[in-house]
């Protein structure tokens, strides 16, 4: 897996509205915790951070997943977050990454 620390294109739109409290829409930034190798991984992550209470969202490029790439630029999926989750997705997905390398030991 790679790591995005730094801001990657998004060729979906990267904001959309919510529902804020007392029903205000107020606008929601994602942001890339994660690239995998296809959308299936990525979509595996999602589940995991779902797990952990953190909404997350799982995307490939458009024409990469019409035909169905799992490597190259069109192969690469993302894994999306809101601004204020990011650093909490990141740290889940560092432990795991550290608990899964300590198992392989």
């Amino acid at each position: 897996m790679l790591n995005a620390d730094a801001p990657q294109p998004l060729s979906e739109p990267d904001k959309t509205d919510a529902a804020g409290p007392a029903g205000e829409m107020r606008e929601v930034r994602w942001v890339t915790v994660e690239q995998t190798p296809g959308i299936t991984v990525a979509e595996i992550i999602v589940g995991r951070l779902h797990a952990e209470g953190i909404p997350a969202r799982a995307w490939q490029e458009g024409a990469g997943e019409a035909l169905g790439l799992m490597v190259g630029l069109l192969g690469t999926g993302h894994v999306v977050v809101p601004e204020e989750y990011a650093d909490q997705a990141r740290a889940i997905l560092e432990a795991d990454a550290a608990a899964m390398a300590e198992e392989e030991e």
